[in-house]
């Protein structure tokens, strides 16, 4: 019928713009990827990481930040088919530790940054390549007006943004629509394998727009993030 299918163009229309107000970029669907742990997704918008948006990632620890934002960054390239960017600030990126979550050459950029404006200039500008799945940009304090322009970026690009955060910084305002806090955990190798067992992570979603935070123990199992266990809720209220 011509009157209902005006009305659902219309909600959907209404959707639209209320998504774009809060900055997530799009109405569901194939602007939301999911990262494969049920537990987690269910607790992000439309079941999936927000596209064509800013995201924050803060760690004390810079091994396990790297590790948890190599993993995000790789699954972002392999769902748009696209590479993508990763701004380095005074340090060297290890090709074969990316390359075990999955961030292979073949889909990364690595761009050197010495001063944080030639940082923010270039995420800025990349972000709003199309032609690109993600960017990523080490950076220190960020004050709301160059996060509102990477933001605004991302939204023009379509291209989704990481901010990499050193962890001293967790409670500086942002405009990033997800903030991450990760830690490291204890891995559990099983009795018959060699090694130290599985990387392991303890994920804080501290602020999700249109989602719920939580905490959770996650891995890096058989190429994929894993659930290892749920962090009982008082834990998190300590960290938030």
């Amino acid at each position: 019928m011509p009157g209902a299918v005006s009305k659902a163009a219309l909600l959907a229309e209404l959707r639209t713009r209320i998504r774009r107000l809060e900055g997530l970029g799009g109405d569901g669907g194939d602007q939301v990827l999911p990262l494969g742990v049920p537990v987690l997704d269910g607790a992000l918008p439309d079941g999936g990481l927000p596209l064509g948006c800013l995201h924050e990632v803060t760690a004390e620890d810079r091994g396990a930040g790297t590790a948890f934002a190599a993993a995000l960054l790789a699954r972002l390239a392999a769902a748009r088919g696209a590479p993508a960017v990763w701004i380095v600030r005074g340090r060297d990126l290890h090709a074969a530790g990316l390359a075990a979550y999955g961030l292979t050459p073949d889909r990364l950029i690595a761009v050197r940054a010495v001063r944080d404006a030639d940082a923010l200039w270039a995420m800025e500008e990349a972000l709003r390549c199309k032609g690109l799945s993600a960017v990523l940009g080490e950076t220190g304090r960020l004050d709301l007006t160059a996060g509102r322009r990477l933001q605004l970026a991302a939204e023009a690009g379509g291209v989704t943004g990481l901010l990499l955060v050193d962890g001293g910084h967790t409670g500086v305002a942002s405009v990033a629509v997800t903030r991450w806090h990760i830690a490291p955990a204890p891995s559990s190798a099983a009795p018959d394998e060699p090694g130290v067992g599985e990387s392991r992570w303890r994920v804080d979603l501290l602020r999700c727009r249109g989602g719920h935070p939580g905490s959770w123990e996650l891995g890096w199992r058989n190429g994929a993030l894993a659930c290892g266990a749920d962090i009982p809720a008082e834990r998190f209220a300590a960290v938030a």
